[in-house]
């Protein structure tokens, strides 16, 4: 299996009361349980079921998947800049392992 990798891209710097765009992606196949091996076995669903954002230990965006969303999905949401703080970005795969990522904001 591809190694699973999540990437985020936040700015490092913003105005006090600048709305930014958040973006983040996970490498991941997203397998939806329907599809066959070379064997013509069906491969188990294997999905990234969830996907949310805390900033400074608020969560400020969450998001529930299903089976139809692409493989690699790709996220992005505005959000407005009132401090500086971290950006801690989950997706929960099916059977509950996580894969992280975290981003420092500044503002000023």
């Amino acid at each position: 299996m591809a190694k699973i990798k999540p990437r985020v891209k936040v700015p490092k710097k913003a105005d006090a009361g600048e709305v930014i765009t958040i973006k983040a992606l996970i490498s991941h196949p997203m397998h939806t349980g329907r599809a066959k091996d070379k064997k013509g076995e069906l491969i188990p669903r294997k999905i990234i079921n969830e996907f949310r954002v805390t900033f400074n230990g608020q969560q400020v965006f969450n998001v529930m998947m299903e089976p139809a969303v692409s493989a690699n999905p790709f996220v992005s949401f505005p959000f407005k800049a009132s401090e500086s703080g971290t950006f801690d970005f989950t997706w929960v795969e099916d059977g509950g392992k996580e894969f992280t990522a975290s981003k420092e904001m500044t503002v000023s």
